[in-house]
């Protein structure tokens, strides 16, 4: 992948990034069939100086001008941690809540759960947006659609009026039953235009069209609130790069595992939450299509992200919370399913006040760094344990710098060693393995949540720092076998150049199979396809022939939460739609949780369609590749506590099929791939890296 290439004038290239919380990722594609990757520190105050940079290096790794390789690109494809930040942090616009008077306190009694149960006496945790921002409308529609309570315009008005006083830069809307009839939401609409312009809005029956009440509401605030952040964020970066020259496409990254345009985001920015660890499972489905159960693990710089691929299924959700679960925010949309915690190579060594070593979760990120990095940073972190241990190659860091290796050992000894009266080999090991441990917890907890034995998956192992730590892992689990693929240092910017475009449409109508109304089952499909096929025309010639499945989501009576379940084609209202989807409910219901009721009716809460346009590939014929694996160096590198002399590969040397013995170290140019004493490395016919342990 990084040998050099020739670059024709008349080529033409593809660009994916991921903009991480350390590192910068970016895969470059050509029309020529050719590949190459690389990496730099994310630059926080200029997000395209980071961009750039990466850009730059990827294409020096095969010959290429960096320069000519942004100006003659088609498309780019931006991941980006942004958004999800921003609400974390609670640096969004100030934004306003119109509701339906005396549901004012919707967004401060979430869905009515808590962590501890028994707590009688916890408080509410702040709502989304201030009480004091949240503002109740006389109007009222029913469940039917009929207006009880017209719209107070005069109250619409006067509130309006006085939110430029306020401050406001942003309106949510969200009144009840508005998926049935939204007449009142889009009159607001018009009002905000005339009274506000300029200002941001957004309806909650456009924000995410669903029967809850709460996810609805929390979307449109959300959503809302990040419009002006956004605008600007991707503004600035689009600006960027037609300075630079560039003149093509740009995608973004979503939640749903896909991109969309750019426009498209900006109108419904929402779908930006939790989507920079939604791409690494794409790559993890391909790696290994065949499997039955794959675990996918991307460790980057800041954060270790966990998700689960079933028979080359990417896992979704609509449970996603963005924080501590009950007393974050949702919004109930469907995105990939990934548990992240804290621990990556940036994540920070501590002694808490027991004298206990903890890892993580903060983060010493791009600024300033593990110690090892020279930028000033003091704090141990995984990186400069790995670092002290051996692991990584000083000299041949491909981060852009050399790594100082006696200011990781002097932050160890100070704040770890020192302390816990341990040599500073036996802290650094120390450090890796209660970080491993955190990794193997979270793993464990992701798929057994969703009835998953780990020791039978086949685990993936990416991102920057995750072949490091592949093998504990697989230890920890039981696991004989840890797959690192190819694209492994860039993991989820692999999967976002995978990614296809892709959306959802949702129609809230209520259904039973028993009393089917096949009157509005028929229009609710219909309106469906009529969306789907307008979607799928604005991409016309971009990518492949669209991919379009139905889907419905359905419960058994009186079950409070529901189950999506994909059909096998367009429900069709006046013939079986009803058995078909009854029978599929049926089966999904015992594959999730290991039973079912045949003889129970099932109601239907919502219909929908999800359009997938794939990307085509650039291919290029595979030539036989004849190479022999070059060790660089052997060095003395800690595994477990004791030394081993341990050769070092140059990654990009090896060929398919090679094996390697352990222990050793492969270094690749954006990851290091670290083979303990009792295992081996084997390549496959992809060059991914297949790591088996020998008693195995």
């Amino acid at each position: 992948m990084s040998e050099v290439q020739t670059q024709p004038s008349e080529a033409r290239y593809r660009i994916a990034v991921d903009t991480g919380g350390t590192f910068t990722d970016v895969v470059l594609d050509s029309t020529t069939g050719d590949m190459a990757v690389g990496k730099a520190l994310t630059t926080y105050d200029r997000v395209f100086t980071g961009f750039e940079a990466s850009v730059r290096r990827a294409a020096e790794s095969v010959g290429w001008s960096g320069d000519e390789v942004l100006r003659n690109a088609d498309v780019i494809v931006y991941g980006t941690t942004h958004a999800t930040n921003a609400v974390l942090t609670g640096k969004v616009a100030k934004t306003a809540l119109l509701t339906t008077e005396g549901f004012a306190d919707t967004l401060l009694l979430r869905e009515g759960g808590r962590r501890d149960a028994f707590d009688s006496k916890a408080a509410y945790p702040p709502p989304y947006i201030p009480r004091q921002l949240t503002f109740e409308i006389r109007e009222r529609v029913s469940a039917e659609g009929d207006v009880l309570v017209p719209l107070d315009e005069e109250q619409v008005r006067e509130i309006l009026g006085s939110f430029k006083e306020q401050g406001i830069e942003a309106v949510a809307v969200s009144f009840l039953w508005s998926i049935i009839n939204d007449v009142h939401e889009r009159r607001i609409a018009e009002l905000i235009k005339e009274i506000l312009p300029g200002v941001p809005y957004t309806l909650s029956n456009e924000a995410n069209p669903t029967i809850r009440e709460y996810r609805r509401s929390s979307a449109a605030s959300i959503d809302a609130s990040l419009k002006p952040l956004m605008a600007d964020h991707l503004g600035k970066l689009r600006s960027d790069l037609q300075e630079f020259g560039f003149a093509g496409d740009l995608l973004v990254v979503t939640s749903e595992g896909a991109v969309l345009d750019v426009a498209d985001v900006l109108d419904r920015p929402v779908l930006l939450l939790n989507s920079g660890p939604s791409m690494a499972p794409l790559v993890g489905a391909a790696a290994a299509p065949d499997r039955d159960t794959v675990v996918v693990c991307d460790m980057g710089g800041t954060t270790f992200d966990v998700s689960l691929v079933e028979e080359g299924v990417v896992r979704h959700t609509r449970e996603a919370w963005l924080g501590e679960p009950f007393v974050g925010h949702l919004t109930g949309l469907s995105s990939v399913a990934v548990s992240s915690i804290g621990a990556g190579g940036g994540s920070i060594a501590w002694i808490d006040g027991g004298g206990l070593l903890r890892v993580g979760p903060q983060s010493a990120r791009s600024t300033p760094g593990p110690a090892a990095y020279g930028r000033g940073g003091e704090e141990p972190t995984v990186t400069d344990a790995c670092v002290a241990l051996g692991y990584l190659d000083t000299e041949g860091f491909e981060g852009g710098f050399t790594l100082d290796r006696e200011a990781a050992v002097r932050a160890i000894d100070t704040r770890i060693a020192g302390p816990l009266k341990m040599d500073t080999l036996q802290a650094a090991q120390a450090i890796l393995d209660v970080s491993a441990n955190h990794m193997a917890t979270a793993i464990r907890q992701a798929a057994l949540e969703q009835g998953v034995d780990p020791r039978g998956a086949l685990i993936v192992a990416g991102g920057g720092a995750g072949a490091m730590v592949a093998a504990a892992i697989g230890v920890l689990l039981e696991a004989d076998t840890v797959l690192i693929p190819a694209t492994a240092g860039v993991l989820a910017a692999y999967g976002a150049h995978r990614a296809p475009i892709a959306t959802e449409f949702l129609s809230p109508l209520h259904n039973d199979t028993r009393s089917f109304d096949a009157g509005s089952a028929a229009r609710a499909v219909k309106e469906l396809t009529s969306k789907a096929n307008v979607f799928a025309e604005r991409f016309n010639g971009v990518g492949e022939a669209p991919n379009v499945s139905y889907f419905v989501d359905a419960r058994y009576p009186g079950q409070a939460w529901d189950l999506r379940v994909y059909l096998d084609a367009a429900p069709d209202a006046a013939g079986d739609a009803a058995a078909t989807i009854e029978r599929a409910f049926h089966e999904e219901h015992d594959r999730r949780n290991g039973t079912h009721d045949p003889d129970s009716r099932v109601e239907i809460i919502t219909w929908g369609v999800r359009v997938e346009i794939p990307r085509p590939e650039h291919s290029k014929e595979d030539a036989e590749v004849s190479r022999t694996g070059e060790v660089h160096r052997t060095d003395s590198i800690v595994f477990g506590g004791e030394s081993f002399s341990t050769q070092r590969y140059r990654g990009v040397t090896l060929a398919p099929r090679d094996k390697i013995v352990g222990p050793a170290v492969i270094d690749q140019p954006t990851t290091t791939i670290v083979v303990p004493p009792e295992w081996n490395a084997t390549l496959d016919e992809r060059s991914n890296i297949y790591l088996t342990r020998k008693e195995a």
